[in-house]
Protein backbone atom coordinates (compact mmCIF):
# COMPACT_ATOMS: atom_id res chain seq x y z
CA UNK A 1 0.00 0.00 0.00
CA UNK A 2 1.44 3.47 -0.97
CA UNK A 3 2.14 5.40 2.45
CA UNK A 4 0.06 8.18 3.41
CA UNK A 5 1.82 11.71 2.51
CA UNK A 6 2.35 14.13 5.30
CA UNK A 7 0.83 16.71 2.53
CA UNK A 8 -3.27 17.16 3.52
CA UNK A 9 -4.07 17.16 -0.54
CA UNK A 10 -1.73 13.61 -0.60
CA UNK A 11 -4.02 12.41 2.11
CA UNK A 12 -7.19 13.35 0.76
CA UNK A 13 -6.54 11.79 -2.37
CA UNK A 14 -5.56 8.48 -0.66
CA UNK A 15 -8.61 8.50 1.55
CA UNK A 16 -10.81 8.90 -2.14
CA UNK A 17 -8.52 5.63 -3.64
CA UNK A 18 -9.38 3.50 -0.64
CA UNK A 19 -13.26 4.39 -0.36
CA UNK A 20 -13.14 3.90 -4.51
CA UNK A 21 -11.52 0.66 -4.31
CA UNK A 22 -13.26 -0.45 -1.15
CA UNK A 23 -17.15 -0.39 -3.54
CA UNK A 24 -14.70 -1.97 -6.65
CA UNK A 25 -15.63 -5.28 -7.87
CA UNK A 26 -12.81 -7.97 -7.90
CA UNK A 27 -12.81 -8.26 -11.47
CA UNK A 28 -9.82 -7.47 -13.78
CA UNK A 29 -11.14 -7.04 -18.13
CA UNK A 30 -9.11 -9.10 -20.60
CA UNK A 31 -7.60 -11.06 -17.78
CA UNK A 32 -7.40 -14.56 -16.40
CA UNK A 33 -6.89 -14.27 -12.42
CA UNK A 34 -8.21 -16.72 -10.29
CA UNK A 35 -6.71 -14.97 -7.30
CA UNK A 36 -4.63 -11.80 -6.74
CA UNK A 37 -3.08 -13.28 -3.42
CA UNK A 38 -1.00 -10.02 -3.02
CA UNK A 39 -1.97 -9.00 0.65
CA UNK A 40 -0.24 -6.68 2.65
CA UNK A 41 0.12 -7.56 6.32
CA UNK A 42 2.79 -5.83 7.80
CA UNK A 43 4.34 -5.25 4.30
CA UNK A 44 4.68 -8.95 4.00
CA UNK A 45 2.98 -9.58 1.02
CA UNK A 46 1.38 -13.61 0.39
CA UNK A 47 2.56 -14.41 -3.45
CA UNK A 48 -0.34 -14.98 -5.75
CA UNK A 49 -2.29 -17.98 -7.74
CA UNK A 50 -1.03 -16.17 -11.12
CA UNK A 51 -3.25 -17.94 -14.65
CA UNK A 52 -2.10 -16.63 -17.49
CA UNK A 53 -4.04 -14.43 -19.86
CA UNK A 54 -4.27 -13.27 -23.41
CA UNK A 55 -2.78 -9.78 -23.42
CA UNK A 56 -0.14 -8.90 -26.57
CA UNK A 57 2.80 -7.27 -25.60
CA UNK A 58 5.54 -5.39 -27.69
CA UNK A 59 9.26 -4.13 -26.38
CA UNK A 60 10.96 -1.95 -28.63
CA UNK A 61 14.73 -1.74 -27.29
CA UNK A 62 18.42 -2.72 -27.04
CA UNK A 63 19.84 -5.82 -26.51
CA UNK A 64 23.23 -6.87 -24.76
CA UNK A 65 25.19 -9.87 -24.70
CA UNK A 66 26.14 -9.81 -21.23
CA UNK A 67 29.05 -12.06 -19.21
CA UNK A 68 27.74 -12.45 -15.67
CA UNK A 69 30.33 -13.02 -13.05
CA UNK A 70 29.85 -14.46 -8.99
CA UNK A 71 32.72 -12.97 -7.19
CA UNK A 72 33.57 -12.55 -3.20
CA UNK A 73 33.94 -9.19 -3.53
CA UNK A 74 33.76 -6.52 -6.21
CA UNK A 75 37.24 -5.87 -7.99
CA UNK A 76 40.03 -3.47 -6.50
CA UNK A 77 43.05 -1.77 -8.08
CA UNK A 78 45.66 -4.19 -8.43
CA UNK A 79 44.06 -7.35 -6.85
CA UNK A 80 43.46 -10.43 -8.66
CA UNK A 81 40.23 -12.13 -8.32
CA UNK A 82 39.00 -15.28 -9.27
CA UNK A 83 35.38 -15.77 -10.32
CA UNK A 84 33.24 -18.47 -8.56
CA UNK A 85 30.47 -18.84 -11.35
CA UNK A 86 30.18 -17.45 -14.66
CA UNK A 87 27.38 -17.38 -17.61
CA UNK A 88 26.85 -15.48 -21.08
CA UNK A 89 23.53 -14.46 -22.27
CA UNK A 90 21.57 -12.12 -24.03
CA UNK A 91 20.27 -9.21 -21.52
CA UNK A 92 19.67 -5.55 -21.17
CA UNK A 93 16.83 -3.70 -20.27
CA UNK A 94 15.05 -5.04 -23.54
CA UNK A 95 15.24 -8.63 -23.21
CA UNK A 96 14.71 -8.78 -20.04
CA UNK A 97 11.43 -6.76 -19.91
CA UNK A 98 10.45 -9.27 -23.11
CA UNK A 99 11.09 -12.46 -21.22
CA UNK A 100 9.18 -11.43 -18.48
CA UNK A 101 6.29 -10.22 -20.28
CA UNK A 102 6.51 -13.67 -22.07
CA UNK A 103 6.14 -15.23 -19.09
CA UNK A 104 2.91 -13.45 -17.66
CA UNK A 105 1.13 -14.64 -21.08
CA UNK A 106 -0.19 -16.91 -23.73
CA UNK A 107 0.05 -14.73 -26.66
CA UNK A 108 3.44 -14.09 -28.63
CA UNK A 109 5.49 -11.01 -27.27
CA UNK A 110 7.09 -9.29 -30.23
CA UNK A 111 10.51 -7.80 -29.33
CA UNK A 112 11.48 -5.11 -31.94
CA UNK A 113 15.20 -4.42 -31.84
CA UNK A 114 18.75 -4.04 -33.47
CA UNK A 115 21.96 -6.21 -33.56
CA UNK A 116 25.27 -6.83 -34.86
CA UNK A 117 25.92 -8.90 -37.95
CA UNK A 118 28.41 -11.13 -36.07
CA UNK A 119 28.65 -13.93 -33.80
CA UNK A 120 27.00 -12.14 -30.89
CA UNK A 121 24.34 -10.96 -32.66
CA UNK A 122 23.30 -14.47 -34.04
CA UNK A 123 23.48 -15.68 -30.42
CA UNK A 124 21.15 -13.89 -29.32
CA UNK A 125 18.98 -13.86 -31.73
CA UNK A 126 18.65 -18.35 -31.34
CA UNK A 127 18.60 -17.60 -27.52
CA UNK A 128 15.70 -15.15 -27.56
CA UNK A 129 13.66 -16.84 -29.63
CA UNK A 130 14.24 -20.58 -27.86
CA UNK A 131 12.81 -18.44 -24.76
CA UNK A 132 9.37 -17.93 -26.79
CA UNK A 133 9.82 -14.52 -28.04
CA UNK A 134 9.12 -13.37 -31.67
CA UNK A 135 12.07 -10.98 -32.61
CA UNK A 136 12.13 -8.39 -35.29
CA UNK A 137 16.01 -7.70 -36.23
CA UNK A 138 17.46 -4.42 -37.96
CA UNK A 139 21.01 -6.00 -38.39
CA UNK A 140 23.26 -3.43 -38.32
CA UNK A 141 27.32 -3.41 -39.57
CA UNK A 142 28.40 -2.79 -35.92
CA UNK A 143 29.44 -5.08 -33.17
CA UNK A 144 26.94 -6.26 -31.02
CA UNK A 145 27.25 -4.38 -27.95
CA UNK A 146 28.89 -6.60 -24.96
CA UNK A 147 29.38 -6.32 -21.41
CA UNK A 148 30.11 -7.88 -17.97
CA UNK A 149 28.00 -7.89 -14.91
CA UNK A 150 30.41 -8.72 -11.48
CA UNK A 151 28.45 -9.81 -8.97
CA UNK A 152 29.33 -10.03 -5.39
CA UNK A 153 28.56 -12.07 -2.17
CA UNK A 154 25.73 -9.53 -1.35
CA UNK A 155 23.76 -9.98 -4.42
CA UNK A 156 24.99 -6.80 -5.54
CA UNK A 157 26.88 -5.94 -9.75
CA UNK A 158 28.68 -3.52 -10.90
CA UNK A 159 28.40 -2.96 -14.61
CA UNK A 160 30.66 -2.23 -17.39
CA UNK A 161 29.43 -1.81 -21.50
CA UNK A 162 31.32 -2.02 -24.51
CA UNK A 163 30.42 -0.33 -27.82
CA UNK A 164 27.70 1.48 -28.83
CA UNK A 165 24.13 0.94 -28.12
CA UNK A 166 21.93 -0.36 -31.20
CA UNK A 167 18.45 0.97 -30.89
CA UNK A 168 15.62 0.27 -34.09
CA UNK A 169 14.33 3.50 -35.13
CA UNK A 170 11.20 4.08 -37.42
CA UNK A 171 13.26 3.65 -40.87
CA UNK A 172 14.16 0.33 -40.13
CA UNK A 173 12.10 -2.39 -42.76
CA UNK A 174 10.59 -4.30 -39.58
CA UNK A 175 6.68 -5.43 -39.18
CA UNK A 176 5.47 -1.80 -37.56
CA UNK A 177 2.52 -3.41 -38.22
CA UNK A 178 2.36 -5.68 -35.64
CA UNK A 179 2.03 -2.92 -32.58
CA UNK A 180 -1.65 -2.03 -34.01
CA UNK A 181 -2.62 -5.35 -32.14
CA UNK A 182 -0.67 -4.68 -28.73
CA UNK A 183 -2.41 -4.46 -25.56
CA UNK A 184 0.72 -2.56 -24.27
CA UNK A 185 4.56 -1.65 -25.54
CA UNK A 186 7.49 -0.62 -23.76
CA UNK A 187 10.64 0.89 -25.31
CA UNK A 188 13.91 0.73 -24.10
CA UNK A 189 15.42 2.40 -26.90
CA UNK A 190 14.34 4.09 -30.42
CA UNK A 191 13.44 7.89 -31.81
CA UNK A 192 10.82 9.92 -31.32
CA UNK A 193 8.64 8.46 -34.71
CA UNK A 194 8.49 5.03 -33.18
CA UNK A 195 6.78 6.54 -29.51
CA UNK A 196 4.72 8.19 -32.03
CA UNK A 197 3.75 4.52 -34.11
CA UNK A 198 3.87 3.14 -30.43
CA UNK A 199 0.74 5.23 -28.97
CA UNK A 200 -1.65 2.86 -30.67
CA UNK A 201 -1.48 0.38 -27.78
CA UNK A 202 -3.74 0.76 -24.92
CA UNK A 203 -0.84 1.29 -22.45
CA UNK A 204 2.74 2.89 -23.25
CA UNK A 205 5.57 3.01 -21.14
CA UNK A 206 9.56 3.49 -20.93
CA UNK A 207 12.68 4.34 -18.85
CA UNK A 208 13.98 7.56 -18.86
CA UNK A 209 17.38 5.95 -20.34
CA UNK A 210 15.52 6.24 -23.85
CA UNK A 211 16.54 10.25 -23.42
CA UNK A 212 14.35 12.98 -22.19
CA UNK A 213 15.14 15.15 -25.55
CA UNK A 214 13.51 12.06 -27.35
CA UNK A 215 10.59 11.73 -24.78
CA UNK A 216 9.78 15.54 -25.09
CA UNK A 217 10.10 15.72 -28.33
CA UNK A 218 8.24 12.77 -29.47
CA UNK A 219 4.92 15.30 -27.29
CA UNK A 220 3.29 11.49 -26.81
CA UNK A 221 1.50 11.32 -23.36
CA UNK A 222 3.06 8.03 -21.83
CA UNK A 223 1.18 5.86 -19.07
CA UNK A 224 4.35 5.16 -17.33
CA UNK A 225 7.76 6.57 -17.08
CA UNK A 226 9.17 3.93 -14.89
CA UNK A 227 13.45 4.37 -13.77
CA UNK A 228 15.69 4.02 -10.93
CA UNK A 229 15.94 6.57 -8.09
CA UNK A 230 19.80 5.14 -7.60
CA UNK A 231 21.48 5.35 -10.93
CA UNK A 232 22.64 8.97 -11.94
CA UNK A 233 21.79 8.09 -16.03
CA UNK A 234 18.22 7.14 -14.68
CA UNK A 235 17.41 10.23 -12.53
CA UNK A 236 15.53 13.45 -13.47
CA UNK A 237 13.09 15.77 -11.56
CA UNK A 238 9.61 15.72 -13.28
CA UNK A 239 9.77 19.62 -14.49
CA UNK A 240 12.38 18.42 -16.80
CA UNK A 241 9.04 16.54 -19.13
CA UNK A 242 7.11 18.87 -21.05
CA UNK A 243 4.10 16.46 -20.99
CA UNK A 244 3.69 14.51 -17.42
CA UNK A 245 2.83 10.77 -17.83
CA UNK A 246 -0.03 8.86 -16.44
CA UNK A 247 2.35 7.90 -13.63
CA UNK A 248 5.98 8.49 -12.74
CA UNK A 249 7.71 5.60 -11.03
CA UNK A 250 11.47 5.98 -9.15
CA UNK A 251 12.63 2.58 -7.99
CA UNK A 252 15.59 2.68 -4.82
CA UNK A 253 15.53 -0.68 -4.85
CA UNK A 254 15.11 -2.43 -1.05
CA UNK A 255 14.05 0.77 0.03
CA UNK A 256 10.87 0.81 -1.68
CA UNK A 257 10.49 3.82 -4.10
CA UNK A 258 8.09 7.11 -5.41
CA UNK A 259 4.99 7.27 -7.29
CA UNK A 260 3.92 10.08 -8.82
CA UNK A 261 0.70 10.82 -8.11
CA UNK A 262 0.54 8.62 -4.69
CA UNK A 263 3.63 8.61 -2.96
CA UNK A 264 6.29 6.34 -1.37
CA UNK A 265 5.98 2.58 -1.31
CA UNK A 266 7.73 -0.03 0.41
CA UNK A 267 9.56 -2.56 -1.12
CA UNK A 268 9.23 -6.52 0.16
CA UNK A 269 11.20 -8.79 1.46
CA UNK A 270 13.08 -11.66 0.06
CA UNK A 271 11.41 -15.36 0.16
CA UNK A 272 15.20 -16.56 -0.39
CA UNK A 273 19.01 -15.23 -0.64
CA UNK A 274 19.67 -12.35 -2.66
CA UNK A 275 22.02 -13.93 -5.61
CA UNK A 276 21.83 -11.15 -8.27
CA UNK A 277 19.85 -7.89 -8.73
CA UNK A 278 20.64 -7.55 -12.53
CA UNK A 279 17.34 -7.49 -13.90
CA UNK A 280 15.28 -6.28 -10.96
CA UNK A 281 14.84 -2.86 -12.54
CA UNK A 282 13.57 -4.21 -15.99
CA UNK A 283 11.21 -7.10 -14.38
CA UNK A 284 9.53 -4.93 -11.86
CA UNK A 285 8.81 -2.62 -15.43
CA UNK A 286 6.97 -5.45 -17.00
CA UNK A 287 5.14 -6.35 -14.06
CA UNK A 288 4.03 -2.09 -14.47
CA UNK A 289 3.48 -2.49 -18.01
CA UNK A 290 1.23 -5.80 -17.28
CA UNK A 291 -0.88 -4.35 -14.60
CA UNK A 292 -1.65 -0.85 -16.46
CA UNK A 293 -2.32 -2.96 -19.31
CA UNK A 294 -5.00 -5.01 -17.79
CA UNK A 295 -6.79 -2.16 -16.46
CA UNK A 296 -5.45 -2.33 -12.86
CA UNK A 297 -5.07 -0.02 -10.45
CA UNK A 298 -1.58 1.67 -9.33
CA UNK A 299 -1.24 -0.49 -6.15
CA UNK A 300 -2.28 -3.55 -7.80
CA UNK A 301 0.42 -3.02 -10.41
CA UNK A 302 2.74 -1.94 -8.00
CA UNK A 303 2.40 -5.21 -5.78
CA UNK A 304 2.75 -7.49 -9.35
CA UNK A 305 5.70 -5.33 -9.86
CA UNK A 306 7.20 -5.35 -6.93
CA UNK A 307 6.71 -9.61 -6.64
CA UNK A 308 8.52 -9.74 -10.08
CA UNK A 309 11.54 -7.72 -8.98
CA UNK A 310 12.10 -9.56 -6.06
CA UNK A 311 11.87 -13.26 -7.65
CA UNK A 312 14.81 -11.65 -10.22
CA UNK A 313 17.08 -11.43 -7.18
CA UNK A 314 16.77 -14.46 -6.11
CA UNK A 315 18.75 -16.53 -8.91
CA UNK A 316 22.20 -16.11 -10.76
CA UNK A 317 21.59 -13.85 -13.83
CA UNK A 318 18.07 -12.54 -15.15
CA UNK A 319 16.40 -15.77 -16.13
CA UNK A 320 15.67 -18.88 -14.42
CA UNK A 321 16.47 -22.00 -15.81
CA UNK A 322 18.26 -20.44 -18.54
CA UNK A 323 20.11 -24.19 -19.26
CA UNK A 324 16.61 -24.58 -20.94
CA UNK A 325 17.59 -21.80 -23.50
CA UNK A 326 20.85 -22.90 -25.11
Amino acid sequence: MIEKGKDKIVFVYYLLVCLVNSYANDIYPNNSINKLMIEEENYNFQDYKFIKGNLKFAVIGHIEWINFIEVDQLPKPGLISHSKKSLEYPAGGGSVIAKRLRELTNSEVHFFTALGNDFYGKQCLNILENMGIKLHVAWRDKPTRKGFSVIDSDGERSITIIGDRLSPNHNDDLDWAALNDMDGVFITAGDKELFKKSRIAKTLCTTPRVGLNIINESGIFLDGLIGSNLDPGEVFSLNELKLNPKYVIKTEGENGGIVFPGGRYKAIKNKKNKIDSYGCGDSFAAGILYGLSSDWNIEESLNLAKIMGRNCSEHFGPYKNVNNYS
